[in-house]
């Protein structure tokens, strides 16, 4: 039996001599193209239902396109299996369906039903990024009924130098399919990823030497001196002071972003983080998280620990800030993410244990690991002191 997935291309490119011959569909069973000697090509539907064999003509190629065909032939099938009549099917699903769903259209529907419902916003903003920047174009014009796993392995091989990315897209086209499927807008079990192999991802993480903490502290000093002369300076400062409590308490970078003045309590010494990986959490002020703190203007009007250039909002867009402080340090391919590991690096270099490292990283719990507050406090202010005094950092005793 002839597998092929039918598309325009396929079968425009069939031909038989002698007797007419029946191609399938290797995706949507008991869809198929008959092909004659004469040229002309049908396309038809065959399927079982009481036991016996039905098959019904969908439609001729040329007055339907193989995505229509495919489309209709679908419909013919769960109509047969529902024991209906399968020919007013053929003027329902024009009627119906209308115009074949592209890839772009699938994906608009991806982002607002599920990414903005089901994920953070930053996730959404990395997603929306891989689809416009590497899936529309590929894909965006083709319907979804079209889309084959040759169209998604092509894509994923062309990204194969940039693996994370290359999995990501996997990843989006997978969700995107799996709805398409749930939301009737391609046949169940026809699904074009499946055999997608991810590549493997090198661990690209690295942490800063003494040295280069050096490095970064100075030009931090010069940004700050600088800041003080130039309109806008409060959003210089701000940055500048987001990188120092990256590096002085290990935390995620939306953690620092989105913290209030609300959120930090001087007499009990904590700071909650609202918006973690996880559920809000709370971690210690320590004396070099203060001074940093104590270096920021509490503007009237204004919440947010680090402010923005917009009345009244906060600092959104760190990586900019970062690739022109990196540059200038001479830091060229070090990550804001790296900052976090350069931290976990410390910790460990001082001999705190995994489990302390981990509740220092916001991963555990006092329920799951056992340690005290007062542990996890004297811990941080350890590590962060640390890092401090490589930053050159002048740091009050309380």
């Amino acid at each position: 039996m002839a597998l092929l997935r039918i598309t325009d291309r396929a079968v425009e490119a069939l031909s038989v001599e002698g007797n007419d011959a029946i191609f399938w569909d290797r995706v949507l069973l008991g869809f198929g193209v008959r092909v004659y000697p004469s040229g002309a090509k049908t396309y038809i539907v065959q399927t079982r239902t009481d036991g016996r064999s039905r098959r019904v003509t969908v439609g001729r190629h040329g007055e339907l396109s193989a995505a229509q065909a495919r489309r209709r032939a679908a419909l013919v099938i769960a109509r047969i299996k529902a024991g209906e009549d399968p020919v007013p099917a053929r003027a329902a699903v024009d009627r119906d369906l209308g115009p074949p769903v592209t890839v772009a259209e699938l994906a608009e529907r991806y982002l607002e039903r599920h990414v903005a419902t089901q994920l953070k916003p930053a996730t959404m903003s990395s997603y929306r990024s891989a689809l416009d920047r590497w899936i529309l174009p590929s894909l965006g014009e083709t319907p979804v009924t079209e889309v084959g796993d040759e169209h998604v392995a092509a894509l994923h091989e062309s990204l194969r130098d940039m693996p994370y990315r290359a999995n990501q897209v996997v990843h989006i086209l997978s969700t995107m399919f799996a709805l398409a499927e749930t939301w009737g807008l391609r046949a169940e079990g026809t699904h074009p990823v499946r055999k997608i192999r991810k590549y493997d991802e090198l661990r690209r993480e690295r942490s800063l030497t003494q040295d280069e903490y050096r490095r970064l502290g100075k030009v931090l000093d010069e940004i700050e001196a600088e800041a003080g002369a130039k309109r806008g300076g409060w959003v210089r400062r701000s940055a500048a002071a987001a990188l120092r409590l990256l590096m002085l308490t290990g935390c995620r970078r939306n953690e620092v972003l989105t913290l209030r003045w609300a959120d930090v309590n001087r007499k009990a010494g904590i700071v909650r983080l609202r918006n973690g990986g996880t559920a809000a959490r709370v971690v210690p002020l320590t004396p070099a998280t203060a001074s940093v703190l104590d270096g920021l203007r509490r503007l009237s009007g204004n919440p947010w620990v680090l402010v923005g250039a917009r009345r009244g909002g906060r600092l959104s867009n760190l990586n900019e800030h970062w690739l022109r402080v990196r540059a200038r340090a001479g830091l060229d391919g070090v990550r804001l993410h790296d900052l976090r590991h350069s931290f976990v690096a410390r910790a460990l270099s001082l001999g705190e244990s995994g489990p302390m490292v981990g509740r220092l990283l916001g991963r555990a719990s006092v329920h799951e690991d056992g340690l005290s507050p007062e542990a996890v406090s004297a811990a941080a202010a350890r590590v962060a002191a640390a890092i401090a005094a490589d930053l050159g950092m002048q740091i009050q005793r309380r």
